[in-house]
Order: C-alpha cells, then structure tokens, then sequence
C-alpha cells in the first residue's frame, strides 16, 4: 500500500464512522425529575445544561441530537442591543411567548414543568425568576 494512501484511508475511515455515530445519537427523552433546588445556577446545570451546554454556548452534551441547534443563551442582551429583556424571558418559560424550539419535545416549557413539581405556585415563580436572573448573569459583556 502507497504511503501516501495510508493518512488518506485512514481519515475517510475516521470521517466514516463518526458521521456513524452521530446520525445514531438519540436524546432519550424523560420526566424531569423533581427537585428541591431555588437557586438559577443548580436549576440551570440540572435543567438547560444537557442542551445549552455549561457555558450556556449551546454545545451542551444532547445538542448534536437535536434538530434545531440549542440557542447561545450568553448572547441574549447582544441579540436585544444591549440590554437582557428578562421580561420577554419570563414569558417564554412561561409558555406564553413561543420560540420556535421552545414548547417542543426538544425544549419543555418550564413554567409549566416547574408549577407540576412543586408545592405552589409561588414556588414555581422562585424557580423561574432564579433561572431567569441566572442568565442574564451569563450573558458577555
């Protein structure tokens, strides 16, 4: 076999099969588990991570399964000159605003996930608010 040749097969190779193994990712999809957590980041790592990823960049580990690349929530306030519209956030977690992957079976509404596992409604509030105040915290200057 030709030198040459070798580093070429054996790239095709590589490429070959990794194109194998990520048209075989699949998200298994599950509940959220309840939690007892009120604080934005442990809700963030436990409910948006797999997705967004820890930096909030979008190359969470579940992202390349996903049919819609998961947004760049660090990017937000440069997305809405400047500023954070934790308003307009509010409302998309709510459910009352829609985006195109959010309310899907990629992306749950978390008002709602968030009233079903807790013990009032003043809860799920916390919890959203937490989240919400966590990514204006994430987003670049």
């Amino acid at each position: 076999m030709n030198r040459s040749f070798i580093p070429q097969f054996a790239l095709f190779l590589l490429l070959g099969f990794s194109d194998a193994a990520f048209a075989q990712t699949v998200v298994k999809q599950v509940p959220p588990k309840p939690t007892v957590a009120i604080d934005g980041k442990d809700l963030y790592r436990q409910y948006c991570a797999a997705c967004h990823g820890i930096d909030g960049k979008g190359a969470g580990p579940a992202a390349p399964a996903l049919k819609k690349a998961p947004t760049d929530l660090t990017r937000i306030a440069a997305s809405n000159h400047g500023s954070f519209p934790d308003d307009r956030i509010m409302r998309i977690l709510r459910g009352e605003e829609a985006i195109t992957a959010h309310g899907s079976t990629s992306m749950p509404v978390w008002g709602t996930v968030f009233s079903n596992m807790s013990p009032s409604v003043e809860m799920a509030q916390l919890r959203l608010h937490a989240l919400v105040n966590y990514l204006d915290k994430l987003q670049v200057k």
